[in-house]
């Protein structure tokens, strides 16, 4: 008897029924393309910190910048040979990202920290390379026009002049990034796939082996098996390694001992990288880090997140808030509407329940009624706002706008570098914005569509509370006082 009168009562009035349906379904696609927009700027946030940690790294730990009282950092310095006629010169500085470095112990001490699950230390190199020729200038001696032979110009005066000459050079700079063979499941270098040759082999810890980013590989022309020196020293390429965020962290990786040495940085590293044992514990490492091991600077990827500037930041604070706000207004608007609607809609049928009530029907048998054809009105909406949503995230996706993020870049030595290895703030505070664009998507997750059917039932108990309200306040004298 419930559902035979329920389904003659919607198929009635499915006008009105559409009407109150459709207003929970357009709450609803708000809330499912909002929140698959968030998901999909989230993901896109994680890709950026990928390409600044590696999978898998919960927080990284560097040396804390010295106060400006102790005065600037040594400059790098060129020092070349001068030899009489043309002479080819070439000369290569390494020195550490951000010129701060740490103990390796430090590593060891990091890893010992409780919640920790592993630590690994790698060292961040800028290369600045110069190649060029001086050319020394040719002594061209002074006509004499005095008339009077002889040297001219006068007892110990100057006899001629030097002409042309000069220097010219050509400066190339890269980073190099020494990593921890034995220890290949931490550090920027697992953001990068192996898409020709392969990797490091965990004997190679002092190995002239080089893995190149796939990027600087095609500028450079280089392929498995060519050779790359560095301050003297022949890498051998042995893989190619792409970015899995499109911005690798180095343009070349070595073992970290060879990069030790050719930095002078015997027993240093730049950077530690660390992994926690429970994702909920990373505030507590983090902070026992800081307690135990002083003069370090520990960022999380929270920390990097809220660094994070650019399109997809100020699409991703509009997301988090005024399109929050936003749902959540329609959403009350949907639901006091629907509510409305379903009590004008009971208060124009006062005849027909008071003649139900007069037949013996009971209050709370007429406000089920109502609280049942809200309902059913409420997953319809339902049923219409995932169809709706589901099409606005594939649009948003299939359309893909193109977002930027700026992150900080730890300086690369003088004259900067290409492909630094990305740091916000770096340990100097020697931050540089550099861009990378990101794809938006709009994935949508079981998580969007629970909370979606969950809405719409809410929805339909809203309005069926505001309708049963009202058909439980109907008398049967209200019928009879109506019926002509």
């Amino acid at each position: 008897m419930f559902f035979t009168y329920l389904r003659r009562e919607l198929r009635r009035r499915r006008k009105a029924a559409l009407v109150v349906a459709s207003g929970l379904a357009l709450g609803i696609a708000l809330v499912i393309v909002v929140n698959s927009a968030s998901a999909g700027m989230r993901q896109a946030q994680g890709k950026v910190l990928e390409s600044l940690y590696g999978l898998g790294t919960d927080m990284t730990v560097t040396k804390a910048a010295p106060p400006p009282s102790e005065g600037g950092r040594e400059r790098p310095r060129f020092n070349f040979d001068a030899q009489d006629g043309d002479e080819t010169q070439s000369s290569d500085i390494v020195m550490p990202q951000g010129f701060e470095t740490l103990a390796s112990s430090t590593v060891g001490k990091v890893a010992d920290q409780t919640g920790v699950a592993g630590a690994v230390g790698g060292l961040s190199l800028s290369v600045l390379k110069v190649d060029g020729e001086f050319k020394p200038g040719e002594f061209a001696p002074r006509e004499n026009t005095s008339g009077g032979g002889g040297g001219g110009g006068g007892t110990g005066g100057p006899q001629g002049e030097v002409r042309g000459g000069g220097a010219n050079f050509d400066v190339n700079s890269y980073t190099v990034y020494g990593t921890d063979t034995a220890h290949q499941d931490l550090g920027p270098l697992t953001s990068s796939k192996i898409t020709d040759g392969r990797t490091f082999e965990t004997t190679e810890t002092d190995a002239e082996v080089a893995v190149v980013d796939s990027a600087y590989a095609k500028e450079k022309k280089y392929k498995v098996g060519s050779d790359v020196t560095i301050k003297g020293t022949k890498f051998e390429i042995v893989g190619i390694a792409t970015a899995d965020s499109g911005d690798a962290s180095a343009n070349l990786y070595i073992p970290l001992k060879q990069a030790q040495t050719l930095s002078d940085s015997k027993d240093k590293v730049t950077t530690v990288y660390v992994k926690a044992d429970d994702s909920q514990q990373i505030a507590a490492v983090k902070s026992a880090v800081q307690k135990n091991i002083p003069g370090t600077t520990v960022t999380t990827s929270a920390d990097l997140a809220d660094r994070v500037s650019g399109s997809l930041s100020t699409a991703s604070d509009l997301a988090t808030s005024v399109g929050k706000w936003l749902s959540i207004a329609v959403l009350i608007a949907a639901f006091v509407v629907a509510g409305l609607l379903t009590m004008s809609a009971v208060t124009r049928r006062v005849q027909e329940f008071g003649t139900l009530k007069a037949l013996g029907w009971k209050s709370g048998r007429v406000t089920r009624q109502v609280v049942g054809e809200a309902m059913v009105n409420g997953l319809v909406g339902g049923a219409l706002g995932i169809a709706v949503g589901v099409a606005g995230a594939y649009v948003l996706t299939a359309v893909s706008p193109s977002l930027t993020a700026e992150v900080g870049s730890a300086a690369a030595g003088p004259g900067g570098g290409g492909g630094g290895m990305i740091r916000a703030g770096g340990p100097a505070g020697q931050a540089a914005d550099k861009a990378i664009e990101i794809a938006l998507t709009a994935p949508i997750s079981a998580a969007t569509i629970a909370l979606a059917v969950g809405l719409a039932v809410t929805g339909g108990l809203i309005a069926g509370a505001f309708g049963g309200w009202r058909a439980s306040r109907l008398r049967p004298a209200d019928a009879l006082r109506r019926v002509e």
